[in-house]
């Protein structure tokens, strides 16, 4: 059965347990933490997936997720045991200034 293309998804967890399509990355998890910067800026139009990259970050690193690969097993960041066991180990503190119009 084809996956459902998901439009306006802004919560990675919620989009990967309700098996919505999803171009995978992750390998942006790892390209972001061998960067080592000082400071990000992620500066893309309009509904370019930026809330969606955030929530996928903070859903890897958060220890509130610390039980939840799950949630990537099928994803390319877990095919590294360095990324794997850095899992849900570090307190994260994650704030939406996006706004929504009805």
């Amino acid at each position: 059965m084809a996956r459902t293309v998901g439009i306006g998804h802004q919560d990675f967890e919620k989009l990967i347990t309700e098996d919505l399509f999803y171009i995978d990355k992750t390998s942006f998890i790892k390209e972001w933490w061998e960067n080592q910067d000082t400071v990000t800026l992620i500066a893309r139009p309009r509904r370019f997936g930026k809330t969606l990259n955030l929530s996928m970050l903070e859903e890897f690193f958060s220890l509130q997720y610390a039980d939840r690969g799950d949630l990537f097993e099928n994803l390319s960041i877990w095919e590294d045991e360095k990324y794997r066991e850095m899992q849900g180990t570090y307190p994260v503190i994650f704030l939406s200034l996006g706004m929504r119009i009805w």
